[in-house]
């Protein structure tokens, strides 16, 4: 696997893994900004949250993840949860390979927050219960929370100890996601974090713009150095 662009050549995690990444902007002008990861759906890609940089505040410094197992016309991070392949060990798997490689291009950065759509609000919200306090805030988009199942990878009593900013969006009407899912989340998210929930009728399972208006206030209110400019693009 490939880096796009590779921020200094040898990017590489631990596990030796090393995933595909858009940038949405040049090395030499990264240093001292916040960091924001996208982390994009089941079967889509690292293109496929681009869409949404007009809307976020121009402080950041965006990379967008390809998540790393090929599956129908995209990739995917892990097993669906009614599969029989899935595991909580397979989800741990592909988030401690994102969260090492966080850790090789993270230190130019003022901060690290994540935003994750679907598939990529569990990876994104897993990335926090495993590292507490590495993240300034955390934005989940039609998605879910992990169950635990008793795996010593999650820190959820620390998080629940110095919770952090976490912005959930989500449509009632939302065909894809799963009651049972949303109620655990639901109950995991108060518990554990600062959260933000927002309701959008008649969005399904997406993102529209209101909600990403919402995103946007929401970043520039929690992260440092983020300033409350209107948007621009």
């Amino acid at each position: 696997m490939t880096t796009l662009p590779s921020p200094d050549g040898n990017a590489v995690p631990a596990s030796g893994k090393e995933p595909v990444v858009v940038w949405s902007k040049p090395e030499d002008s990264r240093a001292g900004t916040p960091l924001l990861v996208l982390l994009h759906g089941h079967m889509a890609n690292e293109e496929d949250l681009m869409g949404i940089l007009d809307f976020l505040p121009d402080e950041f410094t965006v990379a967008s993840v390809r998540a790393p197992v090929a599956q129908g016309p995209g990739f995917t991070w892990f097993p669906l949860m009614q599969d029989t392949a899935y595991s909580v060990d397979k989800v741990t798997a592909a988030v401690q390979d994102v969260i090492d490689w966080v850790d090789t291009i993270k230190e130019p950065h003022s901060s690290v927050t994540l935003l994750g759509f679907s598939m990529g609000m569990a990876v994104a919200s897993s990335m926090l219960r495993a590292r507490p306090t590495d993240y300034a805030a955390v934005v989940g988009l039609s998605g879910f929370v992990v169950p635990a199942e008793d795996s010593g990878f999650f820190k959820d009593e620390a998080l629940e100890a110095n919770p952090v900013p976490f912005f959930w969006g989500r449509d009632q009407e939302d065909p894809v996601i799963p009651s049972d899912r949303i109620e655990f989340t639901h109950g995991w998210l108060n518990r554990h974090t600062k959260l933000t929930k927002v309701l959008y009728a008649g969005m399904y399972h997406s993102i529209n713009a209101q909600e990403l208006g919402h995103v946007r206030e929401f970043l520039q209110m929690v992260v440092p150095g983020v300033s409350r400019t209107p948007r621009s693009r």
